[in-house]
């Protein structure tokens, strides 16, 4: 006799009911408010808050010495777009940017490449290079405003090698932008060789020795292994040194002070503390620093879409 199979009893599936599913969620929901309350209390008050107070005051004519503060519509943002002094502190921004971006992450990638190796020694020039970064703005600023003057350090040497007249580094309109980008490029170097460091450190040995196998020189090995393994570390360095160069203030403020001439070095956070703070003209100074925000949010989108599109595609 052939055994009969009795059908497999299959599991019962208990519903829970509405309303403890409900009590779930909301407690869930609870404990999801209560963790992420003081992050968003503080988001919103330091950062929410004071750009819609600063929206709101680039729609007035607010001047604390000059009262009462009307309503002016968009009056402010069309006498930006017709004001020069704006569009040269732009010009001025794109161009510190620019070389702030690019020069350290350049330098940064060659130091860190040169830095990858064990020994004492390689860990304190690693400590070399990033004790940069620690340091005040101001403090490097006062520093190299003595090293760069027409007769500090660096001129003196260039008259000791037959340069009988050197440049005003400082206070010629040719050479005080770059000379204000290069300080700011010399104290960001260390951050980018620490993060490129960190990416060196994290390719897989097995890529390497791979490679090695498959007789690739140095050259295709940094081209088609590390170079695009290092994709998130550019990423960072470059999202970082943006945003940080595109509002410089300090080091415009205690180097050169705008000059010299008329608006040499003036970025565009310079011109609105000077607008707001000494010239009182708070509704206009708002209205810059949503302009300056709106092209800071642009810019930024711009590059993580396109280097986290490098990312993507590795």
């Amino acid at each position: 006799m052939s055994a009969v199979r009795t059908p497999e009893a299959r599991p019962l599936r208990v519903r829970t009911p509405a309303a403890p599913r409900r009590r779930q969620r909301r407690g869930r929901l609870r404990h999801f408010g209560l963790f992420a309350a003081p992050g968003v209390t503080v988001y919103l008050c330091f950062v929410v808050a004071p750009i819609a107070v600063s929206f709101g005051y680039s729609l007035t004519n607010a001047n604390p010495f000059n009262p009462p503060t009307r309503f002016t519509g968009l009056h402010n943002y069309d006498q930006l777009l017709h004001d020069p002094e704006f569009w040269t502190a732009l010009r001025v921004t794109t161009v510190l940017t620019l070389i702030v971006t690019i020069v350290p992450n350049v330098a940064g990638l060659g130091i860190a490449l040169l830095l990858d190796r064990r020994g004492k020694f390689y860990n304190a020039l690693r400590s070399v290079f990033f004790t940069p970064v620690i340091l005040s703005s101001v403090v490097v600023s006062i520093v190299w405003s003595r090293l760069l003057d027409a007769g500090g350090p660096v001129n003196e040497a260039l008259r000791a090698l037959g340069r009988h007249d050197p440049p005003g580094w400082l206070s010629d309109p040719a050479y005080a932008l770059y000379a204000v980008a290069s300080i700011i490029s010399w104290q960001m170097l260390g951050f980018c060789v620490v993060v490129y460091l960190a990416g060196l450190q994290g390719i897989p040995q097995e890529l390497m020795e791979a490679a090695e196998l498959d007789r690739a020189g140095p050259v295709r090995r940094f081209r088609h292994v590390v170079w695009p393994l290092l994709a998130p570390a550019l990423t960072v360095n470059t999202v970082v040194l943006l945003i940080s160069a595109f509002k410089t203030y300090d080091y415009i403020k205690v180097i050169t002070n705008g000059g010299p001439g008329a608006g040499t070095t003036a970025t565009i956070a310079f011109d609105v503390l000077q607008t707001g703070f000494d010239a009182n003209h708070v509704g206009y100074a708002s209205a810059m620093a949503m302009a300056m925000l709106v092209i800071v949010a642009a810019a930024t989108a711009v590059a993580l879409r396109i280097l986290r599109a490098r990312e993507v595609n590795l």
